[in-house]
């Protein structure tokens, strides 16, 4: 298969003289997409792409699926485009700036990029302080403010004070009217805030269209894929259009929440239905497979460290070595329940800073194991007990 892709790249080479590659970007931005974006990228750098245009159209999600996927595209060798087709919100927001150009459809928005739970509770200030810089410290990268950046993640911004003195005449007497105008500076130019749509001090700056090429955080308009390819000169192109291959689409649905819980459940089921009976046997294979189907998926989103896995494979350890070699239930399985909790938990938090929303995520879903497990054990020991 690899040998019949190499030679359709060459075929291509010769036929076409430009090479873009057409990357959607749509839906929840979530732990199972960094894989994809990053597999495209490298595609693309493989077959001397002339760019990547990532077709954007999502309300946001997953904060370190976005970081690892801006991460991705800020390292690509080959020019990378983002096309907002509607809407770049929160995640999507950072994915965008992350490109060297951006084009917007008429009617598109950008911005609104705070973090919060799923309740709508804006998140702790690590978490907000952590998002902030780095949206600034991308747009910086990029050329774009930082100002605005920033502006999109925390709407509690002090902006710099004008003071403005207004001289009325009204019956022959004039009057002193004292006016406040927060703005910022960008390029050297004065940039009110009220300018900007609904961006008072207390409220998110999100841009539409116009004003997201009035201020510089957008390159041009396009209403169709194909127009931002006669804007790039890239018109005679070969557009090769990516999608999520079968293993991609089964580590985004793996690593989605509730399977995850579901697999750590039956993993535990598994493995404490085996430690009530001799030898190793199908509860334990399938605990067994469970488990490292939830941690190979989570290894592979990035979302697991070699620290977790070091963690719950020693407690296997513990595990089999109170089931296989020592007689009853004492320290050695304890210690590797305690070690697979723990390091269950580790594996449920990304890497970056996270708020109450991720690590309440984090928290039910080994509670849904555990009480998976309790339940298990209930309905093994009334099995016993009637035989």
């Amino acid at each position: 298969m690899r040998i019949v892709f190499i030679y359709l790249t060459v075929w291509l080479s010769i036929l076409y003289s430009q090479i873009v590659y057409r990357v959607p970007i749509e839906g929840t931005i979530d732990l199972g997409l960094p894989p994809f974006i990053e597999r495209s990228i490298q595609e693309a750098e493989s077959n001397s792409a002339d760019a990547i245009i990532f077709e954007i159209n999502t309300f946001g999600g997953r904060v370190d699926a976005a970081t690892q996927i801006k991460d991705a595209i800020m390292d690509s060798r080959v020019k990378t485009v983002a096309f907002i087709n509607k809407r770049a919100i929160s995640a999507g927001a950072l994915i965008s700036l992350s490109c060297e150009k951006i084009y917007m459809t008429g009617g598109a928005t950008i911005g609104a990029t705070t973090a919060v739970d799923m309740s709508g509770k804006k998140g702790s200030e690590k978490v907000i302080s952590y998002m902030r810089e780095e949206m600034a410290a991308t747009a910086e990268k990029r050329g774009r403010s930082k100002d605005i950046a920033r502006g999109m993640v925390d709407e509690e911004l002090e902006f710099q004070k004008k003071v403005k003195r207004e001289y009325i005449t009204e019956d022959g007497e004039v009057d002193t009217i004292k006016t406040v105008n927060y703005f910022l500076i960008l390029n050297g130019d004065t940039m009110y805030v009220n300018d900007i749509e609904g961006r008072k001090q207390g409220n998110l700056i999100t841009l539409t269209t116009e004003q997201a090429l009035k201020y510089r955080m957008a390159d041009k308009t396009a209403e169709t894929f194909d127009d931002v390819l006669d804007s790039l000169g890239l018109s005679g192109a070969f557009v090769y259009e990516t999608g999520e291959n079968w293993s991609e689409s089964i580590v985004r649905f793996l690593t989605n929440p509730v399977v995850a819980s579901l697999l750590t459940t039956f993993g535990f089921l598994g493995i404490l239905f085996e430690l009530q009976s001799p030898g190793w046997g199908v509860p334990g294979t399938v605990g067994l497979t469970c488990l490292i189907l939830s941690l190979g998926a989570s290894y592979i989103a990035e979302l697991a460290t070699m620290t977790d896995f070091l963690i719950i494979i020693a407690g296997l350890m513990f595990l089999i070595l109170e089931t296989l070699v020592i007689p009853g239930f004492g320290i050695p399985g304890i210690v590797g329940i305690v070690m697979i909790l723990w390091g269950l938990y580790l594996l449920l938090l990304p890497d970056v800073p996270v708020g109450e929303e991720v690590l309440s995520q984090a928290t039910t879903g080994l509670l849904i194991g555990i009480l998976g497990g309790i339940a298990g054990l209930v309905i093994l020991f009334k099995a016993m007990t009637r035989t």
